[in-house]
């Protein structure tokens, strides 16, 4: 942390932007789950109002802003959101609230969460760095109702020791990321290749994918043209074709040979161990994985680890197709108090370059400013992080809405029938549309 920097920024913010006035002692309540892996998520908050104290005293002004701070012990973000909501519901609404994204839209129907768009605008020399693909993470009917806090990238991994195992050659694996990124090589294409490396006895197994219901099949099904959320009518939504299409391509990866068919019964544990192992071509997760990846593959450093392994989106559909990923950004969000001017200023100051850094190099986040990879901490401990920024440009984002959960529950079934031989594609999509509406009713748009 440089509190020579952060003070510059809250000099900023006080003498040429929208700096709110206050009475001379402001309590902001700031409601943050006990996380001992990114403690500056909060930190970040108290630091900041710190720094404004401290410009305070440097302008002779007699204010000062004190952060109480509201710890929560409950087990993950969808338990710490009900508990805010029921906390908002008798009146114990927080100033600052540090949340899962997903959960917005609840806020901002629940009355809890803020409009930010006008304190964006009037403090746009603050946010104009942000990547903007994030801001898409915390949108609700086309507005945002909040700030990202960190991001991160799920993708697909490559082992290149198993392409050249293969017979692949050293141009083949260079130019595949950019094939992916042309809609040149498909979804397809990639059981194809791993089914290859399988038959070549370079792999014993093709790919894996996490073995229990979570966010990472959403890029998948982007890849088939499934746009899971109306951002018109905040609703949910599937398409019956485009969810055939999907498990028809799950189908044809066990039918190949490349993904196992009871990948759905694997633990965490030998989901980890097939790739990290060496067994397995392929897997897709996210960019955390790397420190285990180079402790498992006695890799060091940027250059080492990029000659054993090759990213890449989640490639399209069908040849000329986009490729997506997933990103789930932690988020800021401003409680509808009297406070919430002040509140907001606190958190751009902690969504600055050098506070943000800070978290992000710590946790293995992914920054939420551009200019934060050319920081001497990203070049000096991120250079994963610094790789993995360029593919937000494909990113996708849960969508923010209370029942993605049940959603993606219910989506689960037809991965875990189809891979298990027990329907068909087009009998496990008609299942899940069928348990989506009788589950999800109103809340969910069946397209075709």
């Amino acid at each position: 942390m440089k509190p020579s920097l952060l003070l510059a920024g809250a000099a900023v913010a006080l003498s040429g932007l929208a700096a709110p006035s206050f009475a001379d002692d402001v309590t902001i309540k700031l409601w943050s789950r006990a996380d001992r892996s990114g403690p500056l998520r909060a930190g970040n908050i108290v630091a900041a109002a710190e720094q404004l104290n401290n410009a305070f005293e440097a302008a002779g002004a007699d204010k000062r802003v004190v952060v109480e701070l509201i710890e929560t012990n409950n087990k993950g973000f969808d338990a710490d959101a009900l508990a805010l909501l029921k906390a908002h519901s008798v009146g114990d609404t927080p100033d600052i609230a540090v949340v899962a994204h997903e959960w917005i839209g609840s806020f901002v129907e629940a009355g809890l969460a803020a409009n930010l768009e006008g304190h964006i605008a009037d403090n746009a020399t603050m946010y104009a760095d942000m990547i903007p693909e994030l801001w898409n993470s915390v949108m609700y009917k086309g507005e945002r109702f909040g700030v990202p806090q960190d991001s991160e990238v799920r993708m697909f991994f490559l082992n290149n020791d198993i392409l050249r195992a293969t017979g692949k050659s050293e141009e083949f694996i260079a130019q595949l990321p950019a094939q992916v990124e042309a809609g040149e090589f498909t979804m397809f294409d990639f059981c194809d290749l791993a089914a290859e490396a399988v038959n070549a006895g370079a792999a014993k197994i093709g790919w894996v994918h996490r073995p229990n219901v979570g966010p990472d099949f959403q890029m998948a099904m982007a890849s088939f043209g499934i746009d899971i959320y109306n951002e018109d009518e905040a609703k949910l939504q599937i398409t019956k074709q485009g969810l055939t299409d999907y498990y028809g391509w799950l189908k044809y990866c066990v039918d190949n040979g490349s993904l196992p068919a009871d990948m759905t019964t694997y633990s965490w544990d030998s989901t980890h161990a097939a790739f990290r192992g060496g067994d397995a071509l392929g897997k897709f997760h996210g960019i955390w994985n790397v420190g285990k990846q180079l402790e498992a593959f006695g890799l060091e450093g940027k250059d080492d680890y990029f000659h054993k392994l090759t990213w890449i989106h989640a490639p399209a559909g069908k040849a000329g197709g986009q490729p997506k990923n997933l990103s789930h950004p932690i988020a800021y969000i401003v409680g509808e108090t009297e406070n919430k001017d002040l509140a907001a200023l606190l958190v751009a100051m902690a969504s600055q370059h050098v506070p943000n850094t800070a978290h992000a190099v710590t946790t293995n986040h992914t920054p939420i400013n551009y200019g934060q990879t050319a920081m001497p901490e990203f070049q000096e401990k991120g250079w994963a992080l610094i790789a993995g920024t360029p593919m937000l440009k494909y990113a996708e984002f849960m969508p923010n809405h209370a029942k993605i959960g049940q959603y993606n529950a219910i989506t689960y079934t037809g991965v875990q029938a189809v891979e298990t031989g027990e329907m068909s594609p087009e009998e496990a999509a008609e299942m899940v549309i069928e348990e989506l509406e009788i589950e999800l009713g109103d809340d969910v748009i069946i397209l075709d």
